[in-house]
């Protein structure tokens, strides 16, 4: 997936009472069939946690939470297709098992794509609508900074590639941050959602507060 390449990984936020610290060991899934799913596991553990990459179904049995990393939506819809895993992953997520999905992943788990293949699947588990390539094409990739709730007052590097565009969210769904008024991290129960790339970003604190609060 060309785009920034990733930046050096900064140090845990230590801000007192801002997280819940992520415990050593936790068993996280990370959908290993397409995209960002390496800098997602260094990430991982970087932060304590034990990373698995995830490509058939059997792989699901032993893990504590689930990543969903960026890619090429269509084809990480038809590669779950394909392997067997779409089924498994859909019972998961039905299951309540804490869940982080970023760019591609956020597509995967939305009620609603606009602009998909007639072929391609979403889960359905996330309230709300969102158009693929929203902010536009490879050369309208961007970065900036966000201010997202529970990370206090420093903010946030973003790095949107190919960004989905989240176009409503439904009264379920909290949004923590936003770029000119529309949501680009949200949460529903167990699930957190970004339209870029914290993996990218050399800043640790996302996946940190997905850990910690999940």
């Amino acid at each position: 997936m060309p785009g920034p390449s990733p930046r050096p990984l900064a140090r845990p936020h230590a801000e007192p009472d801002a997280f819940v610290a992520p415990p050593v060991g936790r068993k996280v899934g990370v959908l290993a069939l397409q995209g960002a799913f390496r800098e997602h596991a260094e990430v991982l553990d970087a932060l304590g946690a034990h990373p698995i990459q995830l490509r058939n179904p059997g792989d699901l049995a032993a893990i504590d939470a689930l990543v969903l990393p960026g890619g090429e939506s269509t084809t990480m819809s038809l590669l779950l297709e394909s392997s067997g895993l779409f089924p498994a992953v859909n019972d998961a997520l039905a299951a309540g098992i804490p869940t982080l999905a970023t760019c591609a992943g956020l597509i995967l788990l939305a009620k609603m794509v606009r602009g998909g293949r007639p072929d391609q699947r979403s889960f359905g588990v996330l309230d709300v609508v969102v158009e693929r390539n929203g902010y536009g094409r490879q050369i309208d990739s961007f970065e900036t900074t966000l201010f997202v709730d529970g990370l206090g007052d420093e903010p946030f590097p973003a790095v949107f590639i190919r960004a989905p565009l989240i176009a409503s969210t439904g009264a379920d769904v909290t949004t923590l941050a936003t770029v000119d008024d529309r949501a680009v991290l949200v949460r529903q129960g167990h699930i957190l959602a970004a339209t870029f790339h914290p993996e990218l970003s050399g800043d640790l604190r996302l996946h940190q507060l997905f850990l910690g609060g999940s």
